[in-house]
């Protein structure tokens, strides 16, 4: 007799989903999730963008509407003296506001830095606590504080730069302080980040090695702050390029920034091609902006590593 062998069943698994359909499946996913942020990006920043940048070839009627067409006379007319004056005057304000709140950012930074931890935290809630107000409510502050007879040209008087009531405002230094006020905070929390994370014994050895106070900052402190520094300056840099309410209501509009020449233009000489061709050079001069803080952070990059 014969024995039959029995064949084991098939152990073998079954194949699982074709991983095409899985991807496939995966990708649909991901496109549903972004789609809602992808559609409101295109309709508010992409859309309008792409009609400023066309209404900037564009010619205008009578009335200063956009007429259509084609035409690079907009661009021309923004090479007259008067026009470049506004855009130098721009780059120049926003470098040395950049300048000066980097000086004042790292002091108070540096000072923050070596608080207790117990303290840090309620010096940056002192700090962030005014800047809950409206914009527009500060900068009206400042006119109080400025005006005649207010309390910055009482403690002038008390200390005898001045005799009597004076016009602080409207002036280009009035500007000014309203600039470095409106963003000196932007440029505090970057350089504090930074110099929070370094140890500060680094400090005191260089101390112990011979370094006065500047070499200890200059060449310990600063190179290590510098990717804090390099963000402030382009947290402050950038928007500055763009302010028109502080050089309105604390400089009585006599100095323009690129901001004020765009206002100017839409509402005043009603020539919607000419300020839509401004804010193209406006956008233009951000991104080239951009590119340098961007190119001087990557070669910071590539020399730490």
């Amino acid at each position: 007799m014969t024995d039959t062998a029995t064949v084991p069943p098939s152990t073998t698994p079954r194949s699982a989903a074709p991983a095409p359909r899985a991807g496939l499946r995966h990708k649909a996913v991901t496109v549903a999730l972004l789609a809602p942020a992808g559609l409101t990006v295109g309709a508010l920043v992409l859309v309008p963008l792409a009609l400023v940048v066309r209404n900037s070839f564009a010619t205008s009627d009578p009335y200063g509407g956009i007429q259509g067409g084609f035409t690079l006379a907009n661009y021309h007319e923004l090479l007259d003296p008067v026009y470049l004056k506004v855009f130098g005057y721009s780059l120049g304000m926003a470098a040395l506001n950049t300048l000066v709140c980097l000086i004042l950012g790292y002091v108070v930074a540096y000072y923050l830095a070596g608080r207790p931890p117990q303290r840090q935290g309620l010096l940056l809630l002192l700090i962030i606590v005014p800047f809950w107000t409206d914009f527009l409510v500060r900068t009206f502050a400042w006119i109080n504080l400025l005006s005649p007879g207010g309390p910055v040209n009482a403690l002038t008087d008390a200390l005898g730069l001045t005799d009597g009531p004076t016009a602080w405002i409207p002036s280009q230094g009035a500007s000014f302080v309203g600039l470095v006020y409106a963003f000196l905070p932007t440029a505090i929390f970057p350089v504090y980040a930074s110099l929070r994370g370094v140890d500060p014994s680094l400090g005191e050895a260089a101390r112990d090695l011979g370094c006065g106070w500047w070499r200890v900052h200059s060449k310990v402190l600063l190179p290590l702050a510098r990717p804090g520094l390099l963000a402030a300056a382009l947290l402050t840099f950038v928007p500055t390029l763009g302010v028109f309410v502080i050089p309105v209501l604390l400089g009585g509009g006599k100095h323009q920034l690129v901001g004020n020449l765009i206002v100017t233009l839409y509402t005043e000489f009603r020539n919607q091609p000419m300020g839509a061709a401004a804010s193209v050079v406006l956008l233009a001069l951000m991104i080239v902006s951009l590119a340098v803080f961007g190119t001087a952070a990557g070669r910071l990059r590539r020399k730490a590593s």
